[in-house]
């Protein structure tokens, strides 16, 4: 359902059968939610000054050479939102998933 590094790939699915317009029953497939894991198991490669020009995914790329993988970067610093990292003169770990 998702590529092997995006951050959905290793949830759960789960069904759940609604009626359609006609009430006749339709099963619906869906990913259960994501938490934010905590970040106490994994590896701090490096720590990124975040400087005016930079932008998240490029932050991704330069360090862990794929883009797509902001979400190991928000995962390691607790955050939600992405645009959080990307404030001028934040410190932003860089790390691996945990195992």
């Amino acid at each position: 359902m998702f590529e092997p590094n995006s951050r959905y790939s290793k949830l759960e699915t789960a069904t759940i059968a609604v009626p359609d317009l006609d009430g006749t029953p339709r099963t619906l497939r869906y990913v259960r939610r994501r938490f934010i894991p905590s970040s106490a198991g994994m590896t701090v490669l490096m720590e990124h000054s975040v400087i005016q020009s930079d932008r998240l995914d490029t932050i991704t790329a330069r360090y862990l050479s794929d883009p797509t993988l902001f979400w190991q970067v928000c995962d390691a610093n607790q955050v939600l939102h992405p645009a959080d990292l990307e404030q001028v003169g934040r410190r932003v770990n860089i790390a691996l998933p945990a195992l």
